[in-house]
């Protein structure tokens, strides 16, 4: 027994490196698991082309404002797709608002790996689409459901906006990780951060919070988190709602009244 123990120790040792190994080198396949289906443009939207600074043409499908409501630019989930998007976005187009559903890289049929600073180039793309046809950033909200809260509020950060809306999102990705994978050392493995709550409190626009008690992949905590970290935060919470609360009615009308509270252009 006693020549076993240090046996089994090694042995132990052994695949806990491995898995470390195997984390760190495929890191990217766990993070990001890109649908690659393309979907066409639903009724009412149009297929239009955001060409990335390092020269990606990406998807995305846009619907123009009608009068006196503001443009939406959508950044969907993980594993999401701009079908999805369009349902989670299917209030605001019934009562008018212009979207914007992007696809990032790697993503619906998209060129390019997903990552981080990908992710920030394509949310750039969008905003740089939306101003080339001269919409305001006054008139302009930036939303993002999960890991897209990441890019929305880097483009908050760096363009400004009306507002902020955030679905179910993370205080970083490290911790979100961190938390699904205790005995590993996340931080220090994990090349992309998608630090919202470093962010957050730079902003002065208002910001809308959803988040579901129940949410299994992230954690309700982390919206509760967020919320006390920004500095014009409306936080809301929804008991017994998961981590698909983006598609749920009631999500959707929290969503419009909140709009309704920013005026019009």
């Amino acid at each position: 027994m006693k020549s076993l123990l240090p046996r089994m120790l090694i042995v132990g040792a052994g695949v806990y490196v491995a898995a470390l190994l195997l984390l760190a080198v495929t890191q990217s396949a766990f993070i990001y698991p890109a649908p690659q289906t393309r979907h066409a443009a639903p009724p009412g939207f149009a297929e239009v082309t955001l060409a990335t600074e390092d020269g990606l043409e990406l998807l995305a499908h846009w619907r123009a404002a009608d009068a006196g409501r503001d443009t939406v630019v959508w950044f969907h989930g993980n594993g999401g797709s701009l079908a999805g998007a369009a349902s989670e976005t299917r209030s605001l187009r019934r009562e008018g608002y212009g979207l914007l559903l992007v696809s990032y890289r790697g993503y619906g049929g998209n060129a390019g790996n997903p990552s981080e600073a990908g992710f920030y180039e394509d949310g750039r793309a969008a905003m740089r689409w939306l101003a080339a046809r001269g919409i305001a950033l006054d008139d302009t909200v930036v939303a993002g459901n999960s890991i897209g809260s990441g890019t929305a509020t880097q483009m908050a950060i760096e363009f400004g906006s009306a507002g902020l809306i955030l679905i179910s999102p993370f205080v970083s990705l490290v911790e979100a990780a961190s938390e699904r994978m205790p005995i590993f050392p996340v931080s220090l493995l994990l090349r992309d951060r998608f630090d919202n709550i470093g962010k957050l409190p730079a902003l002065d626009m208002p910001v809308l919070i959803l988040h579901g008690t129940t949410d299994r992949v992230v954690p309700f905590s982390h919206g509760e988190r967020l919320a006390k970290a920004g500095r014009n935060v409306t936080f809301k919470r929804y008991d017994g709602m998961g981590h698909d609360m983006s598609f749920r009615d009631a999500a959707q009308r929290a969503q419009l009244e909140w709009l309704e509270t920013l005026g019009g252009p």
